[in-house]
C-alpha cells in the first residue's frame, strides 16, 4: 500500500511567509537610516532662543545639504541636525518652497553620506515603500506600506491661507508630524518620496522625487526660492471613459475635486466636477503634468484650458497669479 507523505514539520518548514517581505523592510531601513536627520528649528526671543519646529530631513549631497518640508522650516532661519550616529550640526535654511512643500537646509559641519535618489515615476499602485522617520527626535523610526495613490493633490492650510500641494504620494504607511521631510524609500533603499505629515497625523503622504522636485530642489539651492505661478485647484487623476475617448482624443485627464475661493481657477469659471484635458495645449494626465506648467515663465499668461463638463467638452482661459504667502 502507498504511503502517504507528509511535509516535514521542522524549522525549515515553518518558515513565516512574512520573513522575505521582513527582510526587505530591515535592509532598507539599515540603508536609509543613516541620512535621514532629525532637525529642530529655532527662533530668537527676548530670552533666547526658542523651538519653533521640528521633523525629519533627508541628506542628498555630500556637502551638507538636507531635503525637508517647507513646513517644518517655516518662519525660521536656522536649527540643527542630529544624525543616527548621534553626529550634531548646525543647519541653515537656504530657501522653501510652500507650493511643493519642499524646502533645503544646509549643515555647516561635515555629515553622513547622501541617500541615492530615486524616480517615483517608476511607482506603482500597491508597490511596497518603507518611510524613515525621526519623529520626536526617535531615529530611525520606520513604517512600512504600499503606495495607494498616485498624482493626488492636497489642499492644506498655512496661516490663513489655503494651499494645494501637487502631485503627491499616498500610502499606507502611517506618519506623524514629526515624520514630516522624513524618506519614502522604494524597495532597493532608493527616495522616491520626502514624507509630509502637513494634512494630519497618521495619512501617509509624500512629495515625489521627480523630473520636478529635482527643478524645485535645483532652484531653492540656485536662488533660495521658486517663482510658481497659481491656478488654485484641488485635482485627481481620472481615466476618461470610451465614448469620451473617441470625442476628445484624450484617455485620461485630472478631475476637479476642488476650486479654491479667489483663485485664478474660480476666475476662469472652473467647477468641481470638471475634468481638464489640456492646459496651455499641453494634456494634463496628472499632477505632475500640471505641476511641470506652472513655474515663472506661466505667471500672468493666459493658459487655455481645454475641459469636459456633464460630458461637453468645454474651453476656458485662467491667468495663473505668482505663488505668495496671501494666494
Amino acid at each position: 500500500m502507498a504511503t502517504a507523505i507528509s511535509r516535514a514539520s521542522g524549522p525549515e518548514a515553518s518558515e513565516d511567509p512574512l520573513d522575505s517581505y521582513s527582510a526587505t523592510v530591515v535592509r532598507v531601513a539599515e540603508t536609509v537610516t543613516p541620512h535621514v536627520a532629525a532637525i529642530e528649528m529655532t527662533g530668537h526671543g527676548r530670552s533666547g532662543r526658542f523651538r519653533v519646529g521640528a521633523g525629519s530631513a533627508v541628506l542628498f549631497t555630500s556637502d551638507g545639504f538636507l531635503v525637508t518640508n517647507a513646513h517644518v522650516v517655516a518662519g525660521t532661519q536656522s536649527g540643527s541636525a542630529v544624525f543616527a550616529d548621534g553626529t550634531r550640526t548646525t543647519v541653515d535654511v537656504v530657501g522653501a518652497d510652500p507650493l511643493s512643500d519642499l524646502a533645503v537646509v544646509h549643515g555647516r559641519a561635515p555629515t553622513a553620506a547622501p541617500a541615492e535618489l530615486g524616480d517615483a515615476e517608476t511607482l506603482r499602485v500597491g508597490q511596497l515603500v518603507i518611510a524613515v522617520g525621526n519623529p520626536l527626535g526617535l531615529s530611525g523610526s520606520v513604517t512600512a506600506g504600499v503606495v495607494s495613490g498616485l498624482g493626488r493633490s492636497i489642499p492644506v492650510w498655512s496661516g490663513r491661507n489655503r494651499r494645494v500641494i501637487e502631485d503627491v504620494i499616498q500610502t499606507d504607511a502611517a506618519l506623524n508630524p514629526g515624520s514630516s521631510g522624513g524618506a519614502l524609500a522604494d524597495a532597493r533603499g532608493r527616495i522616491v518620496g520626502i514624507n509630509t505629515a502637513v494634512a494630519g497625523a497618521g495619512l501617509g503622504l509624500a512629495v515625489p522625487v521627480n523630473a520636478t522636485s529635482r527643478r524645485i530642489i535645483a532652484s531653492l539651492l540656485k536662488d533660495g526660492r521658486v517663482r510658481r505661478a497659481y491656478l488654485g485647484l484641488v485635482n485627481t487623476p481620472v481615466q476618461l471613459p470610451a465614448s469620451a475617448v473617441v470625442r476628445t482624443g484624450h484617455r485620461e485627464g485630472l478631475r476637479v475635486v476642488e476650486v479654491l475661493p479667489g483663485s485664478p481657477a474660480e476666475r476662469a469659471g472652473l467647477r468641481a466636477g470638471d475634468i481638464l484635458l489640456s492646459v496651455g495645449q499641453k494634456p494634463v494626465a496628472n499632477a505632475e503634468s500640471l505641476q511641470k506648467l506652472l513655474f515663472a515663465e506661466a505667471i500672468g499668461v493666459p493658459l487655455e484650458l481645454s475641459l469636459m463638463r456633464d460630458g461637453v467638452e468645454m474651453r476656458a482661459v485662467a491667468v495663473p497669479e505668482e505663488m505668495t504667502d496671501r494666494n
